[in-house]
Order: C-alpha cells, then structure tokens, then sequence
C-alpha cells in the first residue's frame, strides 16, 4: 500500500457514512435527554439544554434550546461515532429573556423562537 492508499483511507475515515440513525433519547453525563416529541405525552422528560456560548469579543451568549432530534452519526469504523442534539433555539436577548431577582432562576419567552438559525446541531457530550 503506497502513501497515497493511506493518506485516501485516513481521510475517508473522517466523512461519516451516508446512513445516521436517529434516536428518541440518549443517555450522557448522568442525564436522559429525549426528544420533544417522544415526551410531550409524558408527565416527566427532559428536552431542555443549556450552552454556555462566548464569542471572539468580551460579549457571552448564552444558548437555550430543546432537543428535536438525537442523530448518530458512524465515521467507518464501529467504534468511531458521534452523537448530535438537533435542537430549535430560543432569543435570549435582553427582552426575551428574565432572572428572576430573588431566585437566580432564568425564565425564557418559549414564543421568541431563533429563525434561520445555521447551527441547530450540537454535541451530546
């Protein structure tokens, strides 16, 4: 095998195959995520995620999403494979977003979805 045979599989290994498989929830640090759909009928699921975002400046946004799809994705090998939260996000500027004063906690217009988002992938980990 000469070095363009190994330089040809290496970067073949790093393009994912053209079948995913999809999933109503997945399992990751010590959390159940499901999708909205599979839990819209339960009385308890979790389909809410959190991403601390930063920017090259000093101004942080923060992202508040829920999980539409769970999506595996297989890279030619069996052990090689990531899994993806497709998720709709939210508008968490000033006027779409409140903390409540006393309690900390963060309270979201769930009305104020982000339109013609290009990112609505992320990874599950």
């Amino acid at each position: 095998m000469g070095d363009s045979d190994v330089i040809s599989l290496s970067l073949q290994s790093l393009s994912p195959e053209r079948k995913v498989k999809c999933y109503k929830g997945y399992f990751v640090n010590g959390y159940v995520f499901h999708t909205e759909e599979y839990g819209h009928e339960r009385k308890t699921y979790n389909n809410n995620i959190y991403i601390t975002g930063s920017t090259c400046s000093d101004f942080e946004v923060d992202y508040y999403g829920k999980v539409e799809e769970v999506v595996e994705l297989q890279y030619h090998n069996e052990h090689n494979r990531v899994f993806l939260f497709k998720c709709y996000w939210y508008d968490t500027t000033d006027r779409e977003i409140r903390v409540d004063p006393h309690y900390g906690l963060i309270e979201i217009n769930l009305k104020a979805r982000l339109r013609n988002v290009n990112d609505v992938f992320v990874f599950a980990k």
